[in-house]
């Protein structure tokens, strides 16, 4: 029998764990089996630069390194559920939205973020010129009408946020980032990320922009292949970092440098796409294998028995 004076477990405080706990950022994004976007691309890039992701499936990409095939979305109220249970137990200090599949899902995250409006919201619009036509224009239009107006910062390629704000653009000239924070500042927008701007000296530029001015431009030089993944990879990097108190400005500059070196250390797991390796700090120079002959280790290695059974 315990002592008349000791805790029992449930008793014991959590109050020096959950000061010392790690920024906790809300994701609604889909899953991704290839690892080149999606959830876990956020869970990962989150964790590597110091926040605790809070993933709630929206719903699920079919595809595979090169090519996104289809998207099955989740039901609303499941989404609904996911994020409030963990919103009603843990302190969460950013949202981000990543691709939630559907208007009746863009319904329900706009309504969490309404009553938990001291929260900000970094909104990804990624490129879904895979996805049906139809589709793609009644997701825009719910996006635009329900989630921009709570948005803090939008984030998207210069292509993308383009053809979808200023779809009626004549100017023979290409909208500048201010050009594009205008459009959005229409529906309530304060703050836009612009990335992937061409440059003819084989460099792109980043750039936070408002209606009124560029905040931060940043030029990176262009890779010569292509990537899967980087839109999910910076913005929540800079969801992340804004959630660690960093000011807006500086914490583009962070997310976006982290982009560029996760970018430079990326990696071709399949046969399609590079990925960004978004732990690429953790990795140690010319690293082998305990043997020395620097190849990948197998089941002998770790004396482990293979699988025989037969179906």
């Amino acid at each position: 029998m315990a002592p008349e004076n000791t805790p029992l477990p449930t008793e014991i405080a959590l109050s020096d764990e959950i000061s010392g706990a790690p920024p906790c950022v809300l994701v609604f994004n889909a899953n991704d089996a290839s690892g080149a976007g999606g959830l876990s691309a956020d869970v990962l890039a989150a964790g590597s630069v110091g926040a605790h992701a809070l993933p709630v499936v929206t719903g699920a990409y079919m595809r595979d390194t090169a090519e996104i095939f289809d998207h099955i979305a989740f039901d609303d109220d499941a989404v609904a559920e996911q994020a409030r249970s963990v919103l009603e137990d843990i302190r969460v200090q950013i949202i981000k939205v990543g691709f939630c599949g559907n208007p009746d899902n863009l319904s329900v995250i706009a309504e969490i973020c309404t009553d938990y409006a001291e929260l900000p919201v970094i909104a990804y619009m990624p490129n879904l010129s895979w996805w049906e036509d139809e589709k793609i224009d009644a997701y825009l239009d719910a996006f635009r009408e329900l989630i921009l107006p709570q948005t803090t910062v939008l984030v998207g390629n210069h292509n993308t946020l383009w053809r979808w704000l200023l779809p009626d653009w004549s100017s023979e000239k290409s909208p500048s980032p201010r050009d594009i924070a205008r459009a959005a500042a229409e529906v309530g927008v304060p703050y836009v990320l612009v990335t992937g701007i061409n440059h003819p000296d084989q460099h792109v530029e980043n750039a936070l922009a408002t209606a009124h001015t560029v905040m931060v431009s940043e030029r990176f030089e262009r890779f010569d292949v292509v990537f899967a993944g980087a839109g999910d990879t910076l913005s929540i990097a800079l969801a992340a970092v804004l959630a660690a108190g960093t000011d807006l400005e500086l914490a583009t500059r962070e997310a976006l440098n982290y982009l560029d070196q996760s970018l430079n250390s990326g990696f071709r797991p399949g046969m399609g796409h590079i990925l960004p390796d978004r732990l690429f700090w953790a990795e140690a120079e010319d690293e082998e294998s305990e043997d020395g002959d620097g190849l990948p280790a197998t089941a002998e290695d770790f004396s482990l028995p293979r699988h025989e059974t037969k179906h």
